[in-house]
């Protein structure tokens, strides 16, 4: 059997010698930096009590729908790929599915990332293709039983120092507390407020979760008076336990003030399940511009993840649940869509505001101009289905001329996946040498100020706009 390409040390740096040579003295400066990882949605749970991973298939393929999604695509039935259920197949018939749909995923993000891990991770030693399915899933079981390979000793091995979750608003975070209060740990595990099902009407469960989050947090307040004291209480606690951002994932970045009184009257027309769609997509922006006036006060940083068509396939839906691969990016609109938050609060002492798109197009158009002016806004890391090493220099090559490096993220991997975690970095950390590279290349940039940048960018960038 061969070598994996994944062991290439040159892997993703840029293919002319003499950039590349460039590309690796930079990338040696970086390469063996902590992991900073601010935004991402893995358990905490895990990481507290050290659960050991499962069987490969629910571990690499049945809950990323990064896999899922371009399987099915290609003609195998969802059920074919999820676990768990009565009939459904077993995890070595699954790795199966997977391993024979591997070539499909050759040139795509999905396959950079798990070759990587095949290969660093877990020491496959070839190419998944060069292996039948059985052999592999041998291989990479025997790992997972490995007392070396639980959560903690991997979250140490990866060289992660800080990692945040994604977590409800009521949660009472006692995994992150019983991380924090552990002494024979050392990395951070961070809390994330994340209180989309709290502000959007139209979520399903929304009126239940304003009863409990108003008899939880209210302060014995009723009504829309007791709904915005709970949400100030409950992120007052994310920051006691730690918490340095909250997130928001939105259809728009819309944002709107309302008076107080014309919020209350649609709220109220919400709880009584009156309000229209107008009604809906206008509370949802006033409350967008109220989380921003909370962020200002409490210092929670507030990111903006807007631009998904959420359950594109409802027979899908309705048979799999969310998160199964079928949410489709559309046009975003940044420039009015934020102003009104921007009017108020852009150049507010100490207020940060992350702005992440699927549009490509309002990188160059519409973040780096609003990132180039207001104190407030930074530019978040490609994301979701623009997290791919070709996405991320077309980000850097459209926001760079505008508004340079400083007004940047740094990397966000936004995973389920913890295993991925260190190929998702490596490769943000080769694309940033490349693009850098290039620069010096060109005479644009000098190389030692090149060397500067790039630990700005990967290690310093993400530490000052969360606040870490």
């Amino acid at each position: 059997m061969s070598q994996s390409i994944a062991a290439n040390p040159d892997r993703l740096l840029p293919a002319d010698p003499g950039t590349r040579s460039i590309a690796r003295d930079l990338l040696a400066r970086v390469q063996d930096l902590p992991i900073i990882s601010p935004h991402g949605h893995v358990d905490a749970a895990v990481i507290e009590q050290n659960t050991p991973f499962p069987d490969p298939a629910a571990l690499l393929v049945s809950p990323d729908h990064y896999v899922t999604r371009l399987i099915h695509a290609n003609g195998a039935p969802l059920d074919k790929l999820r676990g768990g259920g009565p009939t459904a197949p077993g995890s070595r018939e699954i790795w199966r599915t997977f391993v024979d749909a591997w070539p499909l995923f050759e040139g795509t993000a999905s396959g950079y990332w798990l070759r990587n891990q095949f290969d660093s991770v877990f020491n496959l030693g070839a190419d998944l293709g060069e292996m039948s399915a059985d052999a592999s899933y041998d291989a990479i079981a025997a790992k997972l039983v490995e007392p070396g390979f639980r959560p903690r000793q991997l979250f140490k091995d990866f060289n992660i120092e800080v990692l945040a979750t994604t977590d409800d608003p009521l949660d009472n975070l006692a995994s992150h507390k019983a991380i924090a209060e552990d002494p024979t740990f050392n990395g951070r595990v961070l809390p994330t407020f994340r209180p989309d099902a709290y502000l959007n009407i139209a979520h399903p469960t929304w009126s239940a979760n304003v009863d409990r989050l108003i008899e939880t947090a209210g302060d014995g307040a009723n009504g829309y008076a007791g709904y915005i004291t709970a949400l100030e209480n409950r992120r007052r606690y994310f920051v006691e336990h730690g918490a340095v951002s909250a997130d928001h994932g939105v259809a728009t970045p819309a944002t709107l003030k309302l008076d107080r009184a014309e919020a209350e009257r649609i709220f109220e027309l919400a709880r009584a399940g009156k309000a229209t769609a107008e009604d809906r997509n206008t509370f949802e922006a006033h409350m967008m511009y109220q989380m921003g006036r909370m962020s200002v006060e409490d210092g929670l940083v507030m990111t903006i993840h807007p631009g998904s068509f959420r359950n594109h396939h409802t027979p899908t839906f309705d048979a799999f649940g969310a998160d199964t691969g079928h949410d489709i990016p559309f046009a975003t609109n940044y420039t009015e869509a934020i102003r009104p938050l921007l009017q108020d609060f852009g150049t507010a002492k100490d207020f940060h505001l992350v702005l992440f798109t699927l549009d490509e197009t309002v990188f160059s158009r519409e973040l780096a101009p609003l990132a180039g002016f207001y104190p407030s806004v930074y530019l978040g890391a490609p994301w979701w289905f623009l997290d791919a090493p070709d996405a991320m220099l077309r980000f850097r090559s459209a926001v760079t001329e505008t508004a340079g490096f400083s007004r940047s993220s740094g990397f966000i991997d936004d995973t389920r996946a913890f295993c991925s975690i260190p190929a998702r970095h490596d490769a943000s950390r080769r694309i940033e040498a490349s693009f850098l590279a290039r620069l010096v290349a060109e005479h644009r940039v000098s190389e030692d100020r090149a060397h500067e940048i790039i630990v700005d960018t990967v290690d310093s960038s993400p530490r000052r706009v969360f606040k870490l």
